[in-house]
């Protein structure tokens, strides 16, 4: 490394200059949405890779359970499959996910929100109303349900920290993003008021942007766009390992990006 990228490295930000140790998460619980895919996924190896015991949550059961078993071959602590489709479930399924948690855990200590609908990129003036209605309630309405139903077993953590995944077009909305942006953007919302509800429980809540990420749905709103050009899910889940751990510890309410300039 050249000392212009030592000094770039030197200047960024702790989420994004952090190396987790091999240890780094051993003994926490931490639930992953979208677990079976993309930066979910990601996410779930990672943390099951530093010690963690994985909730993994999400629709596809095949695709929960290949990550499961991947996370079996670390032979580390065993992961958990929790399969849910934030898109149909209804309130009996979240307390019984809520209940699962509580009698095989007693705790958790980390919640992390990845799954998420892009829709359709479309003008407001033509914008479909079910594909709007059904964009906002996964993306926000259900992670808002899922985070009210598991606070108190994350409250039961001496350490617990939520995060959210946005994106760039909560901050900077964009023609034609529609309910995507709205959606994100009130994710964005939600964490910031939180963060202040629970700042006197101990419990943390933040929001990350990973940026463009080579994963399904950044192919399906760029069809033209170059893959290859992109990370890997694996090269942004730094700043996900970071505020899961006890290096975040009393950090609350911020939005950051994983990627430095995005």
């Amino acid at each position: 490394m050249n000392a212009s990228a030592d000094a770039s490295c030197a200047l960024a930000p702790p989420h994004q200059r952090f190396r987790a140790g091999p240890d780094e998460l051993r003994g926490r619980v931490v639930a992953v949405t979208g677990a079976g895919d993309g930066i979910g996924r990601a996410v779930a190896l990672a943390a099951a890779a530093h010690g963690a015991q994985l909730v993994l949550i999400g629709r596809g059961v095949r695709k929960l359970e290949q990550v499961h078993a991947s996370i079996a071959a670390l032979a580390g602590p065993e992961a958990s499959i929790a399969p849910l489709d934030l898109d149909q479930a209804v309130a009996r399924d979240y307390d019984q996910l809520a209940h699962a948690l509580r009698e095989r855990y007693g705790r958790l200590d980390g919640l992390v929100h990845n799954a998420a609908l892009l829709g359709a990129l479309a003008p407001i003036e033509h914008y479909d109303v079910p594909t709007w209605c059904r964009v906002m309630h996964v993306n926000l309405t259900a992670a808002f349900a899922l985070t009210q139903v598991l606070l108190p077993v994350l409250h039961a953590s001496t350490d617990a920290s939520i995060i959210f995944t946005s994106s760039g077009v909560a901050r900077r909305p964009r023609a034609y993003w529609g309910a995507y942006a709205v959606s994100k953007a009130g994710t964005e919302a939600l964490a910031a008021l939180l963060a202040q509800e629970l700042e006197s429980s101990g419990a943390r809540v933040n929001v990350l942007n990973p940026g463009p990420v080579r994963t399904r749905m950044r192919a399906q709103a760029f069809p033209a766009e170059d893959p290859r050009t992109l990370p890997a899910p694996d090269e942004v889940v730094g700043p996900y390992l970071w505020l899961l751990s006890g290096a975040s510890r009393g950090v609350t309410g911020q939005s950051l990006d994983c990627q430095a300039g995005r």
